[in-house]
C-alpha cells in the first residue's frame, strides 16, 4: 500500500510522465513507492514482474530540520524478512538519506532549485544479512519545485544614459533590464513590473518594456545639466508580497547650439603705439556663449571702419578670443583713432534656427604717438660720378626727415663698416655726399656704402639707407698688346708670308666699343724687313719683306708698333713685338733658332755640354764644403779671457735735452675749439687703415655745444672699423676760450722768450700785476 509523504505546501499535479525503466520477471512481489497522493501516483504492475516508475515533487527550503521525501515499500516486507533499503544516486548519502528499514526519504540539506531543479536516484532491496540483491534497481526523480526565493537584480547597473536637451515628451532616453531566477514558467515568480521611484517629472519608464523617456517639455541644459532616475523591478507581476530590486540611472543632457555668442562689453577701447610691428596683438575681445563644445565655438570677423585694410582680427581657437593685429604701420600724424565694428558668429547652427547665432560691438582704436627714427626720401640711392672727378666734388645728396610731430634736426653719418677706405665723406647737416679719395673704375666699378640718419634730440633713432655709387669710365687707358708675343720667322720663308697676328686689349669700356688703330714708329715707316697689315677686326698681321734672313746675320729683330685707341682724347702706347730668326723644315716647321747650333763641334751636342758643366760645378760645391768643415774643426772652444762675457761691463750716460726737448710727451691732445682739430690716432691698438683727418665742429655764436662734440666723437668712435672688441678709453683734450687773454703758454708760439713783451699783464688788474713783474724781471735778468 501507498504510504502519504509530508509537503509545507501542497504542488499542483504534475503532468503525467511515461515510464523511465523497466524491472526484470523475478519471482515475489515489487518494490512500491508511496508518492504524493492516489491523482498523483503512477504505478504498472505485472504479473511475476513490475514497471515502477514515480517523481517525487518537492518544494525547495533552507532547512535546518530534515524533511521528508516520500517513503519506498516492497511486497517482500512481509513477516519478518530480514531485508534493507539501499539508495544510490544524486545526492545520495549526503542530500537524501533512506531509513533502511522503513524505506522512508529525508532531504538533509537545503534544496535550491536555482542550483539543482532534478535528482535522478536509484533505490533497491537487499538482503540484510548478505547485501545480495533481492530484487533489480528501481529509478526515481526528486524534483525541486520553485518558490518566489529570488529578488529581481539589475546586472548591468548602474546605468549612465544620455539626450538631447529641448527633447520632445515621449524621446526615448534608455531602456533598463532586470533579471530574476526564480522560474519563469511556474507561477509569477519571475514576472517582472518596472515602476520609477526618483525623476520624475522629468521622466517615465513604460511597466513591462522598461524604455525611459523624457516626459516633462523645454529641458534646459544650460539650467541643468544632469539627473538621477531611480527604476525599481517588482516580480509577482507588482502584487503585494513579490520581492523588488532598484538601479539607479544617471541622465546626462547633451548641448545644443540655442544660446547665440554675447560680448562682454558693447565698447572696447584699446591704445596702440604707432610703432607696433605688423602682425603683433593690438588687443583682445571675446563673445561668451552658454553652450559647450562645438556649439560655443565662435569666429571672429570686422565688418566695419577698416576701409585702408590696417586691421585684421584672428580667432584664438582654444580661448576663444578674437585677436586684433596689424595688417599695415600707423602713422599718427596721419589717423590718430579708428572705430571699428566687430562681429561674433558661432561656427554650427541647428536647422531649426534659421541660420547661426551672432552678436557684434564696437572697437576704438586710438593711435599713441612714438617717437620714430628718421625715414629717407628713398631706401636707395643710386649715383654716377666720373673716375677722373677730383676730390671733394659732390657726387649727391641723401635726405631724411623726422616723421614725428616735433621734428628734429637730422646729422647723417657714413657707416665706415661700407667704407673701409674712406673714399667718400658726408656733410652731417645737409648729406651731400662728397668723394674724398681718387677713383679707379678698373679697380672698383661699384661703391655701396651705408648712410645713417641720426635724430639730434634722440641719438638712439638711427635710419639707414644704401648709396650705390657707380663710377664712370673715362678714356684713361692706353691700349696695348693683349700678350707678350714672340714670332718666329723662318730663315727660308717667303716674302709676305705672315709672322705673326697682333691683337690689343684696353681696360677702358666705351659705351661704342673699342677700334684700335695700330701703326710703326716713325722710325720705322720705312723699315726694309718687315711690314704690318690691319685685318679690320682689331688685329693685325705682321709680314717679311723678303727671304733673305740669316741667323749668322742677324738672330733678333724688334718691331716697335703703336696702338691708338678710338677715346676722347685718344690714348695710346708703344708695344714692341720681338721676332726670332730660326731654322725650318721644308713644311714650314721650326726646328732650331739658337745660333749656336753652327759653331757646336760635330761630336757634341748642346745637351752633353750641359752635362759636363754641372758635373764641374758639383765638384767646386763638395771642394768648398770639405774646406769649410776643417776650418771649422780647427777653431778652440776657450774664449779668450778679454772676451769674457762675465768681466764685461757696459757704461752709459744719457742726458735729457731739457726744455727743448718737446718729444717726450704729446700735446697733440689739448685742441683749440677754434683751431683745427687733427686726428688723433689710438694708442692702443694699431690701425691697419690711415684714416683722413676730420674736420672740427664749427661753434655757433654762442660758443662750443660741449654735449655736440661729445656725442660727435662717440659716434665715430662708435663706427670706427678699427676699433678694438674690447672697451678703452677715449680721451679727448677740450679747451675753452673763456679768458680774453688768449693762451698764455709758449709751448706753441714760435718765438723765443727773448721776444715776448709781459708789459700788458700790468694792466689787466692786480692778479696779474705781479705775474708782470715776475716776467719783467727775468727780462732784466737775462739781458744782464
Amino acid at each position: 500500500m501507498f504510504n502519504q509523504p509530508y509537503f509545507p505546501v501542497p504542488p499542483p499535479l504534475p503532468p503525467p510522465l511515461a515510464p523511465t525503466s523497466k524491472s526484470t520477471q523475478t519471482g515475489g512481489s515489487a518494490v512500491v513507492a508511496s508518492g504524493l497522493g492516489e491523482g498523483q501516483r503512477l504505478l504498472s504492475r505485472a504479473k511475476r514482474g513490475w514497471v515502477w516508475n514515480q517523481m517525487f515533487v518537492l518544494e525547495e527550503f533552507s532547512g535546518p530540520d530534515p524533511i521528508l521525501v516520500g517513503r519506498l515499500h516492497t511486497d517482500l516486507d512481509v513477516g519478518g524478512k530480514n531485508i534493507k533499503y539501499v539508495l544510490a544516486g544524486e545526492g545520495a548519502g549526503t542530500i537524501f538519506a533512506i531509513n533502511e528499514l522503513t524505506g522512508d526519504i529525508h532531504a538533509m540539506k537545503r534544496l535550491d532549485r536555482e542550483e539543482k531543479a532534478e535528482y535522478t536516484l536509484t533505490a533497491q532491496v537487499v538482503n540484510a544479512d548478505t547485501d545480495e540483491p533481492l530484487e533489480p534497481p528501481s529509478e526515481f526523480i526528486i524534483k525541486v519545485q520553485d518558490i518566489n526565493d529570488n529578488p529581481p537584480q539589475f546586472i548591468e547597473g548602474p546605468y549612465r544614459a544620455s539626450v538631447p536637451e529641448m527633447s520632445a515628451v515621449g524621446t526615448p532616453v534608455t531602456r533598463v533590464t532586470a533579471t530574476d531566477a526564480d522560474d519563469p514558467v511556474y507561477g509569477n515568480s519571475a514576472k517582472l513590473v518596472y515602476s520609477i521611484l526618483e525623476g520624475q517629472p522629468y521622466f517615465s519608464i513604460d511597466p513591462n518594456s522598461a524604455t525611459i523617456k523624457v516626459a516633462l517639455h523645454g529641458m534646459d541644459r544650460e539650467m541643468r545639466e544632469e539627473y538621477l532616475v531611480v527604476i525599481q523591478a517588482k516580480d509577482m507581476g507588482g502584487h503585494m508580497g513579490g520581492l523588488s530590486g532598484t538601479t539607479t540611472v544617471t541622465v546626462t543632457l547633451t548641448d545644443v547650439n540655442d544660446n547665440p555668442p554675447k560680448f562682454s562689453k558693447s565698447l572696447y577701447e584699446f591704445v596702440i603705439p604707432e610703432d607696433l610691428p605688423i602682425g603683433k596683438m593690438g588687443g583682445k575681445v571675446k563673445a561668451n556663449d552658454r553652450d559647450i563644445g562645438e556649439n560655443s565655438k565662435s569666429t571672429y570677423s570686422i565688418v566695419e571702419g577698416d576701409e585702408q585694410g590696417m586691421f585684421e582680427i584672428f580667432t584664438d581657437t582654444q580661448a576663444q578670443e578674437g585677436i586684433l593685429r596689424l595688417k599695415r604701420p600707423l602713422d599718427y600724424e596721419s589717423k590718430r583713432a579708428f572705430t571699428l565694428k566687430v562681429e561674433a558668429t558661432n561656427v554650427r547652427s541647428e536647422p531649426s534656427s534659421g541660420g547661426p547665432f551672432k552678436d557684434s560691438a564696437t572697437v576704438k582704436v586710438v593711435v599713441d604717438d612714438s617717437d620714430e627714427p628718421p625715414i629717407f626720401s628713398k631706401p636707395m640711392y643710386l649715383l654716377e660720378v666720373n673716375e677722373n672727378a677730383p676730390i671733394n666734388t659732390v657726387i649727391g645728396s641723401v635726405t631724411a626727415r623726422d616723421p614725428d610731430s616735433s621734428s628734429s634736426i637730422v646729422r647723417y653719418f657714413i657707416d665706415r663698416h661700407t667704407d673701409l677706405e674712406r673714399q667718400f665723406n658726408i656733410n652731417v647737416d645737409d648729406g651731400k655726399i662728397t668723394l674724398a679719395k681718387p677713383l679707379d673704375r678698373e679697380t672698383d666699378m661699384w661703391h655701396n656704402i651705408t648712410v645713417t640718419a641720426t635724430e639730434v634730440r634722440n641719438h638712439s633713432q638711427i635710419s639707414r639707407a644704401i648709396v650705390a655709387i657707380r663710377v664712370m669710365d673715362i678714356n684713361d687707358n692706353a691700349p696695348e698688346f693683349a700678350t707678350e708675343y714672340e714670332a718666329f720667322l723662318c730663315e727660308n720663308g717667303k716674302p709676305g708670308q705672315v709672322i705673326q697676328t697682333v691683337s690689343a686689349v684696353d681696360k677702358d669700356d666705351p659705351i661704342q666699343g673699342h677700334y684700335f688703330d695700330y701703326r710703326l714708329v716713325p722710325e720705322m715707316l720705312n723699315n726694309p724687313n718687315f711690314t704690318i697689315k690691319n685685318n679690320q677686326d682689331n688685329s693685325i698681321s705682321v709680314l717679311a719683306k723678303h727671304d733673305t734672313f740669316r741667323r749668322q746675320k742677324q738672330e733678333m729683330y724688334f718691331l716697335p708698333i703703336i696702338v691708338t685707341d678710338n677715346g676722347n682724347p685718344p690714348m695710346s702706347s708703344t708695344n714692341t713685338l720681338t721676332i726670332r730668326v730660326c731654322g725650318c723644315s721644308k713644311d714650314g716647321i721650326v726646328q732650331s733658332c739658337n745660333v749656336e747650333a753652327y759653331v757646336l763641334p760635330i761630336g757634341l751636342s748642346m745637351g752633353a755640354l750641359i752635362a759636363i758643366l754641372a758635373c764641374i760645378i758639383l765638384l767646386l760645391v763638395i771642394v768648398v764644403l770639405f774646406v769649410t768643415l776643417r776650418r771649422h774643426k780647427n777653431e778652440p772652444l776657450i774664449i779668450k779671457d778679454d772676451e769674457d762675457v762675465r768681466e764685461n761691463i757696459i757704461r752709459y750716460d744719457d742726458e735729457g735735452g731739457g726744455e727743448e726737448d718737446t718729444e717726450a710727451f704729446d700735446i697733440a691732445t689739448l685742441q683749440n675749439p677754434d683751431g683745427i682739430n687733427g686726428y688723433l690716432p689710438r694708442k692702443d691698438i694699431k690701425p691697419d687703415l690711415q684714416f683722413m683727418p676730420r674736420a672740427g665742429q664749427h661753434s655757433g655764436p654762442n660758443g662750443v655745444d660741449v654735449d655736440e662734440f661729445i656725442n660727435v666723437r662717440l659716434h665715430e668712435a662708435d663706427n670706427d672699423p678699427t676699433a678694438p672688441p674690447y672697451d678703452s678709453i677715449q680721451i679727448y683734450g677740450y679747451e675753452g676760450r673763456g679768458s680774453i687773454a688768449g693762451s698764455l703758454s709758449s709751448l706753441e708760439t714760435a718765438s723765443s722768450d727773448s721776444d715776448q713783451n709781459y708789459d700788458y699783464l700790468r694792466e689787466w688788474g692786480p692778479r696779474f700785476r705781479r705775474l708782470g713783474e715776475l716776467y719783467s724781471v727775468g727780462e732784466s735778468d737775462r739781458e744782464t
